[in-house]
């Protein structure tokens, strides 16, 4: 397997600027496809295999994102007398830039990586394979966002990592902004003891 997958030429980011790019990274189905063209380019046949899913479906989903910009033809070969396509994603990671209001449209609500991640570790979770952790931190929004720009870099590695072994692993992250309490401002000025 390519040491720097996918093996074909993307961009490193790509901002999701219309709902309508929102919209169709919100299907599951969609988002497997788009997983699975991490580690290399695949044609229909390939991902309806991989997937369990009619080559019509997975077509039709292939479609939907590569009229959206999120996958790319990266090159074609004749297989008799049909060329065959080989999909490839557009960027190594896709980011929601999306305002409603400025882009004069709804975003979809439907798309949740915690959702996504919540039922693909369920499994993992009851085999005691599931590996996580969750904290809380009273700090301000230019902290949290330097912060997950530390993340991202993260999971950019964690995208390109060499494909190996045989099972695949998820990796999930987020900083959100909570409803968790805080404790109120110390009114005692004694030191720590």
């Amino acid at each position: 397997m390519a040491d720097n997958p996918p093996g074909y030429e993307l961009a490193d980011r790509m901002a999701l600027t219309e709902p309508a790019q929102v919209k169709a990274i919100g299907h599951p189905l969609r988002t497997t496809i788009l997983q699975l063209l991490h580690e290399r380019a695949a044609t229909v046949t390939e991902l309806a295999a991989a997937v369990e899913r009619p080559k019509s479906t997975v077509a039709h989903h292939v479609d939907v994102l590569a009229r959206n910009g999120l996958l790319q033809v990266v090159r074609t070969r004749k297989v008799r007398a049909i060329e065959e396509r080989f999909y490839g994603r557009t960027a190594r990671l896709f980011f929601i830039a999306a305002e409603p209001a400025s882009v004069g449209g709804e975003v979809s609500g439907d798309f949740n990586d915690f959702e996504v991640a919540a039922r693909e570790s369920a499994t993992a979770f009851e085999e005691g394979r599931l590996w996580g952790f969750i904290r809380h931190a009273r700090i301000s929004e230019d902290q949290a966002s330097e912060f997950w720009a530390r993340m991202a870099e993260l999971v950019e590695e964690f995208d390109r990592l060499p494909r190996s072994g045989d099972t695949v692993y998820g990796f999930a992250i987020g900083v959100y902004p909570t409803d968790y309490p805080a404790l109120p401002a110390s009114e005692a000025a004694d030191p720590p003891r």
